[in-house]
């Protein structure tokens, strides 16, 4: 446990990634770190510095549109017509063979569980139990 002490600490760790991520936005738009001195000289605490302060982005980011709003609604509306097209199958291979088997097994693979599963369950758990405390089944 003596490697524990030469461990840092929560606050340490924390401090040196606010440090890292300040570095990265000053190097990235200095126009924040300029708010970012604004806000700390604002600050109530005399205490805190600038790797303690939030910054508040208020500013929405204009984004400029590689296709013009017609052609967007225009290939919204041909993929959604498209899409309407598309039919999924229920159970992958239903249309093979063994598919068609198979729906076709269903309902009366459920009438025989639905006669025969509760004697089946009642008959093995009575030889579980007859198993378990040591009486011979006769």
């Amino acid at each position: 446990m003596g490697g524990a002490a030469h461990e840092p600490s929560m606050e340490e760790i924390l401090s040196s990634i606010k440090k890292i991520i300040a570095e990265d936005d000053g190097r990235a738009q200095p126009a924040p770190k300029a708010r970012s001195r604004a806000a700390s000289s604002d600050a109530a605490a005399p205490s805190a510095d600038a790797d303690n302060t939030v910054l508040e982005l208020t500013e929405a980011v204009v984004v400029e549109q590689i296709v013009s709003a017609d052609a967007a609604a225009a290939s919204r509306q041909a993929l959604s017509s498209l899409s309407r097209l598309i039919v999924k199958p229920d159970i992958a291979g239903a249309d093979t063979l063994e598919g068609l088997v198979r729906e076709m097994l269903k309902p009366m693979l459920k009438d025989w569980l639905d006669a025969h599963l509760p004697e089946i369950v009642e008959r093995v758990v009575a030889q579980e139990v007859a198993r378990i405390t040591g009486q011979a089944q006769s």
